[in-house]
């Protein structure tokens, strides 16, 4: 099975479309103001307007104002939602786009059941994070994969701590539908750099020639 890739925390045109170039399935765009790799508005309309066919745009919102989204979405033509915070089964659809909810596994959480509460033909899978007390996301923190149930109720996409010297291995022992990755292709928190992310690829593309 091919293993999605999505590049996530890019902040211009040009390095969206070499991401897609080099074979990413997905770009994500940080619509949360307090990261390093918060994107204005009019730059994410620059950037998603650069993407090729078949590259989907994602667009990252934590806690959001529902007016907040709504004004994104009037002018970015996003493919995707994420809400990488404590929003609801009933927010998360409220916008009426498909969307992924992301998670920070911790020991005490049950999985399978946080999953099943956002089920629905909106929700096309859900995202797992590491849990960093404060830090909704980002953190480049890996966490214990054997905390993941073998089967979930939605595609699985495994982020937290991911680079090109262990999404292999991830991939390899959660079997996740996408991997998502940000400070694992960075050169300095906020900078993408091009050799970190072909490097990452190749290593996650692995899977699908071995």
């Amino acid at each position: 099975m091919k293993t999605r890739i999505k590049i996530c925390g890019l902040r211009d045109p040009e390095m969206a479309r070499r991401s897609a170039d080099l074979g990413a399935d997905a770009i994500g765009l940080v619509f949360y103001p307090p990261s390093p790799r918060y994107v204005e508005t009019a730059m994410a309309e620059q950037i998603v307007a650069a993407l090729p066919a078949f590259v989907s745009s994602v667009g990252l919102f934590v806690n959001a104002e529902a007016a907040f989204v709504r004004g994104v979405l009037d002018r970015v033509p996003l493919d995707l939602l994420q809400f990488h915070g404590d929003e609801s089964p009933e927010y998360c659809q409220k916008f009426g786009r498909p969307y992924l909810k992301a998670l920070r596994v911790k020991p005490d959480l049950n999985l399978l059941e946080y999953a099943q509460r956002f089920v629905g033909p909106l929700c096309k899978g859900i995202l797992v994070d590491a849990f960093v007390d404060g830090v909704p996301g980002g953190t480049g923190e890996a966490f214990d994969w054997d905390l993941i149930p073998e089967k979930l109720p939605l595609p699985l996409i495994l982020s937290g701590g991911l680079h090109s010297e262990n999404v292999f291995e991830a991939i390899c022992k959660v079997k996740p539908w996408a991997v998502d990755v940000s400070s694992g292709v960075e050169s300095s928190k906020g900078v993408k750099d091009v050799a970190k992310i072909a490097a990452f690829i190749n290593q996650a593309e692995r899977n699908a020639h071995d």
